[in-house]
C-alpha cells in the first residue's frame, strides 16, 4: 500500500512505495524534546522505499543523551522533520505526523516507556518496553528478511 506524506508547507513530499518494517511509538526523552510531544510514530521502512516527489529534506544531526547522533531530515523551508536516521542510512524512520492520513498507522510496539509520561495510557494489546526490545523475536518474518536483504553486501 502506498503512503503520501510531506512537510507542513508542502515543499518536500515523499510517498512510501511498500508497507513499513515495522512501526514505532518511541517515548524516550529525546523524542519529547525534538517533537515537542509525548512521543513520536515512526515508520522504520527501507531508505529505497521513501520515494521523493518534491523537494530535498535537509540532513541535521542532533545530538542525543547518549552521546551519539541522530539525523534528521528536515524541510528547509518550514522546518518540519520528516524522517530520521538513526544508524544506518539503508534504514529510515519516518516521522508518522507527516503522513497525509496518519490515521491509517498504529503502532506495532511502545518501546522506551520508562520516560513515558504518566498521563498516557497504553494499550495492553501492543508490546512495550521499558527500553528498546528484540526484534527478531517480534517483527514478522517477511520484514526481518526485507531487512535482511537491505544489510547484505553487495558484489561489485
Amino acid at each position: 500500500m502506498e503512503r503520501e506524506g510531506g512537510c507542513a508547507c508542502g515543499a518536500v513530499r515523499y510517498r512510501l512505495t511498500s508497507d513499513p518494517l515495522f512501526t514505532h511509538c518511541c517515548h524516550c526523552l529525546n523524542c519529547q524534546r525534538q517533537t515537542g510531544s509525548a512521543f513520536v510514530i515512526n515508520l522504520l521502512i527501507e531508505a529505497d522505499r521513501v520515494e521523493l516527489l518534491a523537494g530535498d529534506a535537509q540532513a541535521v544531526d542532533v545530538p542525543r543523551d547518549d552521546g551519539s547522533m541522530q539525523r534528521i531530515f528536515r524541510c528547509p523551508t518550514c522546518q518540519v522533520a520528516v524522517f530520521s536516521q538513526y544508524t544506518r542510512p539503508e534504514v529510515r524512520f519516518v516521522r508518522g505526523g507527516t503522513l497525509d492520513e496518519p490515521s491509517g498507522i498504529e503502532p506495532d510496539v511502545h518501546i522506551f516507556t520508562r520516560s513515558k509520561l504518566p498521563w498516557v495510557t497504553l494499550p495492553e494489546s501492543v508490546p512495550a518496553f521499558d527500553v528498546y526490545y528484540d526484534s527478531k523475536s517480534l517483527w514478522p518474518a517477511a520484514s526481518l528478511e526485507r531487512l535482511e536483504a537491505v544489510f547484505a553486501p553487495t558484489d561489485a
